[in-house]
């Protein structure tokens, strides 16, 4: 028996353990970042700036030749880019660890109408996939649950925290609808013929969600009534401090959808997806809804359409006058990191650069209602943001130096950069 427990000890000592970076403690000194061309997330940019911050907030953001005070640690950033933390939203950050391993697996749960469903407290706020996103300047994001119908409650949380508790930033903050689909692929496996067919339960699978929305307010209506956690979990949708996030692609699917949860009691809507939301840009606008538009880096869906509809739709949509963000639901969520690199696409197809960061900061921000604290660099809000030796929306300038989340200075160290540093070093001298 000894002889086992000393070979586990020997076999333990040699396997190197790839522990997730401690997370940065509290902003106890003031910072000043100079020199650096500041892009501020709503638009603007400062050529040569001057942001200071502390305990966590923004005390001043403008041009480096105000005459005002550097105080405590001064960072000088000439000649590189500062920008605001990118947010990801619609994601299933931190509950899915390796697509192919179930057991890691944390984003679904059994049911087709689970509102009250919290991805929140199944969040692993030390998984390596979202601890990969803060090299990128991921630094925050909206964690979503999927499956079913209404697969359940997000939360918007950053990424440097021990727990979910220290992660949170917004708490149930919306409610997530996949809408049925018109079409759908047919099951070969049942006879059917393979390719896209007329989903026959459309009428059937539109009035669940009817009757079950009807339910949830007539629920909310009751003095006296007994606890149904679902219809519960539906009442922020219906007094307008919750928002419902509808996911659906098709031209009709999407006007039904919108049609359907207004007239139901639903307050504040947002698109998810909305493949085809630039043909309809005017009932979106009538209706006040905003698109979180699926990533670019993708092929069209159907032969008669643009080969590159996928890489400017986000251009056609905010051309049209919406309030876009950028989002990548339907990829796994490694791809998360590369959400710069999306945007950095449509900048390709004519979108001014600044227009198209706004996107993933300042947009997103105001999509998920938390664009008081964090989107900008602003004086009063949090102080998350990065430092980045050139353009952070391409992949050749996205070099990131320092990052902070709400002040702390964050490390940006990962599995990845370790492998990378290991391996960068392999041939070299042969």
């Amino acid at each position: 028996m000894k002889k086992y427990i000393y070979l586990l000890i020997a076999i333990g000592v040699g396997i190197p353990v790839l522990a997730q970076q401690t997370p940065a403690p509290e902003q106890t000194e003031a910072i000043t970042i100079e020199g650096a061309t500041a892009h501020l997330g709503n638009g603007e940019v400062i050529e040569s700036s001057l942001i200071i911050f502390e305990g966590g907030k923004l005390t001043f953001v403008g041009d480096s030749k105000m005459k005002i005070a550097r105080i405590g640690k001064v960072i000088d950033a000439t000649g590189k880019h500062v920008y605001p933390g990118f947010i990801a939203p619609a994601k299933t950050l931190g509950l899915i660890e390796i697509n192919a391993v179930r057991a890691t697996k944390d984003d679904d749960e059994i049911g087709d109408l689970i509102p009250h469903v919290r991805s929140l407290i199944a969040y692993n706020a030390e998984s390596k996939v979202v601890e990969s996103m803060r090299p990128n300047g991921v630094l925050l994001g909206q964690i979503a649950p999927s499956g079913g119908r209404i697969s359940g409650t997000s939360s918007i949380v950053q990424f440097d925290a021990w727990n979910w508790e220290d992660a949170a930033v917004k708490v149930d903050d919306g409610v997530h609808l996949n809408w049925p689909a018109t079409f759908r692929q047919g099951r070969w496996w049942q006879g059917e013929e393979r390719g896209y067919q007329p989903n026959k339960d459309y009428a059937e699978q539109t009035e669940a969600v009817v009757t079950f929305m009807k339910n949830s307010l007539a629920y909310g209506k009751e003095k006296s009534k007994e606890l149904n956690p679902a219809f519960a979990a539906m009442q922020g949708i219906f007094d307008g401090w919750q928002k419902l996030y509808v996911y659906a692609d098709g031209e009709k699917e999407i006007i039904d959808a919108i049609n359907t949860v207004k007239a139901a009691g639903a307050k504040e809507v947002v698109l998810v997806g909305g493949y085809h939301a630039y043909k309809i840009p005017e009932f979106l606008k009538t209706n006040n809804i905003p698109v979180l538009v699926q990533y670019t880096h993708n092929l069209p869906v159907f032969d008669d359409e643009d080969y590159d509809l996928p890489y400017k739709l986000p251009k056609l949509l905010v051309d049209a006058g919406l309030l876009v963000g950028i989002q990548n639901s339907e990829a796994s969520n490694f791809q998360t990191r590369n959400l710069p690199f999306y945007a950095g696409q449509v900048v390709q197809q004519g979108m001014n650069k600044e227009v198209a960061l706004q996107m993933l900061t300042g947009n997103t921000a105001k999509i998920l209602g938390i664009e008081d604290v964090y989107g900008t660099l602003e004086t009063g809000k949090s102080a998350t943001l990065f430092i980045s030796e050139g353009d952070a929306l391409d992949m050749k300038g996205n070099q990131l130096t320092r990052a902070f989340i709400d002040g702390r200075d964050i490390s940006l160290e990962t599995h990845q950069t370790e492998l990378w540093k290991r391996y960068s070093e392999k041939y070299e001298g042969q």
